[in-house]
C-alpha cells in the first residue's frame, strides 16, 4: 500500500496577476486563501482569508470593505466555465494567518461568506452528470475588490483588487492522508484517518462512498458528501479515537460480473484485501471493532461484504442501500442475522426505493430471529440546522435519498433497551467479544 499525504494547503485554482493601490508601503503583495467546509449538501468554500500586507486595527474592517466576485471551473468539461457570480459578505473581521479572530490588530482579514443548499457559487465541487458521473474539485477564481478605505496608523489602504491565491484550506479533509492499493490487477484508492494515539486500542470505522464519489481522488470520497464528519471532535469521542478509512472504487461498487447490481462486485476481493492490509499494518486497530456502512453505491457493497463475511466487522450502517432484497437467499439473511445491523433510509427516496430494498430485508432478519437489528425509516430529509427553510418557513427538504445526512449528524436514534440510543452510541458499544 502507497500512503499520500494531503494535509495542510490545497490550491483551488486561482488567477496569477494582483493589482492594487497603497497610500502606504505594504511589504508583501496582497492575497488570498479560500476555507473550505463539508455541509450536508457537499463541500463549499465557506470564507477568504485575506493577507493584506499591512497590519491593521480590528475596528478598520467591515463586511461592507471588500465586494467579492466568483469564477468557477470544471476543467474536465469541454466548456469548463460553470457560472459566476457576487457571493454575500455575511461578516468580516481582522484576523491572524489562520482565519482567528484577532484581539486589537492583525495583518490578515477574513470574509465570511453566504452559503445555503441552493447557491451554487459557493460550491467548491462539481457533478458531472452527462460526463463521468462523479463529483471532482472545481477551480474558483476570487477577484475581491475594496469599496472602502482602511484607516492605518501610517495613513490609507484603498484601491485594492486582490485576484492571486496562494492555497486553501479544506477543513476535516486535509486532516486524513490519501493512498492507493492493488490487488489482482484492480487499483482502489482511499483516504484515511489515525487518531491521537493512545496506549490502548482503536476502533476502525470504515465507509463506502455512493455512486458520485468513484474515481482516482479519494478526498472525493469524503467530501462529495459529509462523510469527513466521521474524523469530527464530536464524533471522535464516542469511540475514543477512532481509525477511519474511506475506500474509492475507480468506477462504481455495484459494477457486477454480468451486470449492474447484480448482487456481485469486480471490487469485493479487492476491497477486503486492502481493508485486511490496513488493519495489519495499523497495529493498534482493535480487531474486534471494525464497523462498516456505505450509502447508496456503497451500501450496496456493505450489503455483500457483510453477506460474505458477516465474522469479520463487529457491526454495519448500510443507508439507503442498493442490493435488491430478491437478491438475497434466505441462507444469506441466516448468515447476516447475528452481525449487529442498523439500517437507514427515507420514505421518499425515489433512487432506492427502500420498500423493494432495505424493509424486506429488515423484516426477513427480524423474522429469522435477529436481536440486534434496526431500522430508522425517516418520513424524508430535512435540514435539521434550523438555517436554511423553504420559501413557506418550513424546513428546506433534500433529496429523499440523501438521508446519509442524518447518519453524519448522527442524527439517527432508536429506544434500546429503554433508552434512547444515538447510532455512534450504538455503533461504539458493539464488539466481537460480545
Amino acid at each position: 500500500m502507497e500512503n499520500k499525504s494531503e494535509k495542510s494547503l490545497t490550491q483551488l485554482g486561482s488567477a496569477d496577476v494582483t493589482s492594487h493601490t497603497f497610500n502606504t508601503e505594504v511589504k508583501t503583495q496582497p492575497s488570498y486563501q479560500t476555507v473550505t467546509k463539508i455541509e450536508d449538501w457537499g463541500a463549499v468554500i465557506t470564507k477568504i482569508i485575506i493577507d493584506l500586507g499591512e497590519t491593521v486595527s480590528i475596528e478598520s474592517v467591515s463586511k461592507e470593505t471588500f465586494h467579492v466576485h466568483v469564477q468557477r471551473y470544471d476543467r474536465r468539461l469541454e466548456n469548463p466555465f460553470l457560472q459566476e457570480g457576487n457571493r454575500i459578505v455575511k461578516n468580516a473581521y481582522v484576523s491572524d494567518k489562520y482565519g482567528n479572530p484577532a484581539e486589537k490588530m492583525g495583518k490578515y482579514t477574513v470574509l465570511e461568506m453566504e452559503i445555503s443548499p441552493t447557491l451554487t457559487l459557493s460550491s467548491a465541487i462539481n457533478y458531472d452528470w452527462a460526463g463521468t458521473g462523479f463529483n471532482d474539485w472545481t477551480e474558483n477564481e476570487y477577484t475581491i475588490t475594496q469599496q472602502k478605505n482602511i484607516k492605518t496608523s501610517d495613513g490609507t489602504i484603498s484601491g485594492l483588487v486582490i485576484d492571486k491565491c496562494t492555497g486553501g484550506v479544506r477543513e476535516l479533509v486535509d486532516d486524513f492522508t490519501t493512498g492507493k492499493a492493488t490487488y489482482d490487477n484492480v487499483t482502489l484508492t482511499y483516504a484515511s484517518y489515525s487518531p491521537a494515539k493512545a496506549n490502548g486500542k482503536n476502533p476502525l470505522v470504515i465507509w463506502l462512498h455512493g455512486a458520485g464519489e468513484g474515481g482516482t481522488d479519494p478526498t472525493m470520497a469524503i467530501a462529495g458528501n459529509k462523510a469527513a464528519n466521521f474524523a469530527s471532535k464530536e464524533i471522535q469521542a464516542y469511540f475514543d479515537g477512532a481509525y477511519i478509512l474511506a475506500p474509492q472504487t475507480p468506477s462504481f461498487w455495484m459494477d457486477g460480473f454480468t451486470e449492474f447490481g447484480d448482487g456481485t462486485s469486480k471490487y469485493q476481493k479487492a476491497l477486503m484485501a486492502l481493508i485486511e492490509d490496513y488493519v495489519s499494518q495499523n497495529k493498534d486497530i482493535d480487531q474486534n471493532r471494525i464497523y462498516l456502512g456505505g450509502d447508496s453505491n456503497g451500501g450496496y457493497m456493505t450489503m455483500l461484504m457483510i453477506r460474505d463475511y458477516p465474522e469479520y466487522f463487529a457491526a454495519a450502517f448500510p443507508t439507503c442501500e442498493a442490493l435488491k432484497d430478491t437478491l438475497i437467499k434466505d441462507e444469506e439473511i441466516q448468515r447476516m442475522m447475528n452481525l449487529p445491523i442498523w439500517f437507514i433510509a427515507a420514505k421518499t427516496d425515489t433512487v432506492v426505493n427502500p420498500e423493494l430494498y432495505t424493509v424486506p430485508t429488515y423484516n426477513r432478519l427480524i423474522e429469522a430471529g435477529a436481536k440486534n437489528v434496526h431500522l430508522s425509516l425517516f418520513e424524508d430529509v430535512i435540514d435539521t440546522s434550523g438555517l436554511y427553510k423553504n420559501s413557506d418557513g418550513t424546513p428546506y427538504e433534500y433529496d429523499g435519498h440523501w438521508s446519509w445526512i442524518y447518519v453524519y449528524n448522527n442524527e439517527v436514534t432508536n429506544t434500546i433497551n429503554g433508552k434512547t440510543t444515538t447510532l455512534m452510541e450504538w455503533l461504539a458499544e458493539q464488539s466481537l467479544k460480545k
